[in-house]
């Protein structure tokens, strides 16, 4: 509605200089009115000037077109800060996909390592898969 103000003042201020004659006529029984004269019976009707327009009025409705624009420009801030906000929270997503991707691997390797492994070198390489899979456990719960 607020988007419609603007236009209703100009159409309030434009009025008076846009109304032309108007012409009543008659034709075969009928009425009718029309922006140009008739080409039979008929009279030109006066059109009364629209009264100029309410001072109070018009700072109303600056005021209300003052207050949509600056809606307007909120709700523009707001999108773009969501976007921000929705740009960094993918990054972040990604991030921690490829951190949790990279443990995932490292944990692969250090068990193909420990199934390699022979003697007391074994023990060394459970500790370490051990390691590793509680490192994944913390930063990749899911």
């Amino acid at each position: 509605m607020l988007r419609l103000l603007p236009i209703a003042t100009a159409c309030i201020l434009c009025h008076a200089q846009a109304a032309g004659a108007i012409y009543k006529c008659h034709e075969g029984g009928r009425v009718t009115y029309a922006d140009r004269p008739c080409p039979g019976a008929g009279a030109e009707l006066p059109v009364r000037a629209a009264p100029p327009p309410d001072p109070e009025t018009l700072a109303r409705f600056d005021r209300a077109r003052d207050m949509a624009l600056d809606i307007d420009k909120q709700r523009a801030e707001q999108n773009l800060r969501e976007e921000r906000d929705a740009e960094r929270s993918r990054r972040a997503a990604l991030a921690l996909r490829k951190r949790c991707d990279k443990l995932r691997l490292q944990r692969q390797w250090l068990e193909e390592d420990l199934a390699r492994t022979r003697g007391d070198a074994k023990d060394a390489a459970r500790i370490k898969v051990r390691r590793q899979a509680e490192t994944l456990a913390v930063e990749c719960p899911a």
